[in-house]
């Protein structure tokens, strides 16, 4: 019975830490397209504007993947702009027309939120079962369990602002505010934030695609 009580505790703790890791960073996309344009993206290029390039690269691949995994024609910065190279933006944009865009999506971080809060300890197993008053009161049953939580969790969101321009237009006809909470992986953020932008753009005519399921 104390053993079986042990894995009991050992196997629910096991379970709770596989799905934690399991869980995609939850992203939030909040919206706004100007309402006067009525342009449709056709080939994209996507431009994050990050200070590594160890996030940019797996960031804009990913983006470039999804969305071209439902039909949108993308390009991502880097096929065609040497990271080590500062470009005068007539040349960029000239590079930009040479591919055939009409459209190019903006990515810019804008800081990082932290947050805490306290997890109670919770306990699994350790109980003498049904030795109540038997002869194993206190004989080791008690304390023989697994103890989680009594510890405190630091929750990190990283904001971002996403601002899409088409071709001979000054002003963005969309922007987003995007939110993600405690990314491991760049390019797994990347691919829910363009499931997220995506969707919009369905819904918003800037496409003619059809949402995707997540």
């Amino acid at each position: 019975m104390k053993t079986l009580n042990r894995m009991f505790g050992v196997i629910a703790l096991l379970c709770a830490v596989i799905f934690l890791n399991s869980c995609d960073a939850p992203v939030t996309l909040t919206s706004w397209k100007n309402p006067a344009d009525n342009t449709k993206v056709t080939r994209v290029v996507i431009f994050p504007l990050f200070e590594k390039l160890e996030y940019t690269k797996p960031f804009e691949q990913s983006m470039v993947a999804y969305f071209q995994s439902q039909g949108l024609k993308t390009i991502g910065s880097l096929d065609f702009l040497n990271p080590t190279v500062k470009y005068p933006m007539d040349d960029v944009l000239k590079k930009i027309d040479s591919l055939g865009a009409n459209s190019v999506l903006v990515f810019k971080y804008t800081g990082t939120d932290k947050s805490q809060s306290y997890v109670p300890p919770t306990y699994y197993g350790g109980w003498g079962g049904g030795y109540w008053g038997g002869g194993y009161w206190g004989g080791g049953y008690w304390g023989g369990g697994v103890a989680t939580g009594g510890y405190w969790v630091t929750t990190s969101t990283l904001n971002l602002k996403a601002s899409l321009y088409v071709k001979n237009s000054k002003e963005a006809v969309w922007t987003g505010d995007i939110t993600v909470t405690d990314p491991n992986y760049v390019d797994q953020a990347a691919n829910n934030i363009a499931k997220d932008i995506y969707a919009d753009w369905v819904r918003n005519g800037l496409t003619g695609g059809q949402v995707m399921t997540k």
